[in-house]
């Protein structure tokens, strides 16, 4: 089933924090979510799977003319392996990708077996590495890229086939 992707709102943030509490050790705080709430340049998304449309997942970028950065994408352990993260991060590259954004960047723990893969997927390559930038557990981050280039001629693409490149 395909979950249905809107921009988050302040109603969503009880279950925005209680999915952040549960999917990362350094939690950010609800100030935190609620100060990237409708803010431009944010792209904010939450995924609901209707009719409940219970907040099953976010995701969060940012950019700032031709770059971007992946802040955070997050799944309720109770929605995981339906490729909810996919959908999301697939969504929000279209986005950036219609804002003219060039290149896309995202930090990962080094750890992250399953976000490494994802990402891997979606054609981020690991260019660099931040030394202890993670406090809980202390673990050095992977930098990764994914250039976001449309040739010429491709601009008229689908937003469907955009991801896929």
């Amino acid at each position: 089933m395909t979950a249905l992707l809107r921009p988050a709102v302040e109603a969503d943030l009880v279950d925005i924090v209680r999915i952040e509490r549960s999917c990362f050790a350094d939690p950010w705080t609800e100030e935190s979510f609620r100060r990237l709430l409708g803010g431009q340049p944010a792209i904010f998304l939450v995924a609901v799977f209707p009719p409940e449309s219970a907040v099953a997942g976010y995701v969060i970028a940012f950019s700032v003319g031709e770059d971007a950065e992946l802040l955070n994408v997050a799944v309720d352990p109770g929605f995981r392996g339906r490729g909810l993260a996919g959908q999301m991060l697939d969504a929000v590259l279209i986005e950036l990708g219609s804002r003219g954004v060039r290149t896309a960047f995202l930090e990962v723990r080094e750890s992250n077996v399953a976000a490494l893969g994802l990402y891997g997927s979606r054609g981020f390559t690991e260019i660099g590495r931040r030394r202890a930038y993670y406090r809980r557990p202390i673990e050095d981050a992977l930098v990764m890229r994914r250039v976001l280039d449309v040739s010429e001629g491709d601009e008229d693409r689908s937003a469907g086939t955009f991801a896929d490149r």
